[in-house]
């Protein structure tokens, strides 16, 4: 029998509406709440800050990832980016009990600290984890090709060939290229080519054009696969949220 998963990955900007101006944390909440998602893989989620915690009077009292993923989630944290007031990084929501996280730097140079955050997930009535990254990268191609390196590394050596594997981010792939290189050294699929044809423009949130997000899969097959565009999803963050349903069989 084939078992479904509802995913989602989603940039939600440190809980910023796109041009900063508001605190839109709550607002996230809810519209991934109504999405009842059993994977969330977020991208820029602010682990602590010290300023907005006191400036912001809403600013919840657990990190980021801990609120959003409330009483119903599991939450795995990687912290990337450090600075004096904080730190941010990639975080994942899960359904399901997780065995295993662990956190690899993939930072290049200081400006753009960047990291891929690794989770084992215990799915009930499988008879083996689900191996779950959530990854950065960089604005630079050069940069991008350099962490590719580093993260097929990375996951080759700690998942089997054969393995279920969900990896999932904002790749800042403008270009175009990491999908055949993935799909070449892990044998992966990207889950919006592989139902539209295209990968999902998702940025500006606003009016999409470039396609910077992505959700890679192996051993699943896409039963669908969306970007969430207009409300609520325009005012939440400058990255539209891509979410797939997907089927494993076991």
């Amino acid at each position: 029998m084939s078992r479904i998963l509802k995913v989602a990955s989603y940039n939600i900007h440190k809980g910023m509406s796109p041009l900063n101006q508001h605190f839109v944390l709550h607002g996230v909440r809810q519209a991934l709440k109504s999405l009842d998602p059993d994977l969330v893989f977020l991208q820029e989620v602010q682990g602590a800050h010290q300023h907005l915690a006191k400036k912001i009077s809403t600013w919840p009292s657990d990190a980021q990832h801990e609120y959003l993923a409330g009483d119903m989630l599991f939450s795995a944290y990687g912290s990337n980016a450090h600075y004096q007031l904080g730190h941010h990084g990639n975080a994942l929501l899960s359904r399901y009990p997780i065995l295993h996280r662990s956190n690899h730097d993939l930072t290049l140079h200081r400006f753009e600290q960047r990291g891929l955050l690794y989770c084992q997930l215990d799915l009930p009535l499988w008879n083996e984890p689900l191996h779950a990254f959530c990854v950065h990268l960089n604005l630079r191609a050069s940069d991008r090709r350099k962490q590719l390196q580093l993260m097929v590394k990375a996951i080759a050596e700690q998942v089997p060939l054969d393995a279920p594997l969900v990896l999932a981010g904002d790749f800042n792939d403008w270009r175009g290229e990491v999908s055949a290189i993935l799909q070449g050294e892990l044998g992966v699929n990207e889950a919006f080519q592989a139902v539209h044809g295209a990968h999902a423009r998702s940025f500006p949130a606003r009016m999409p054009f470039f396609s910077l997000d992505r959700i890679y899969t192996r051993g699943f097959t896409i039963q669908s696969a969306d970007v969430l565009v207009g409300a609520p999803w325009r005012s939440l963050s400058d990255h539209a949220p891509l979410y797939a349903v997907m089927a494993h069989e076991p």
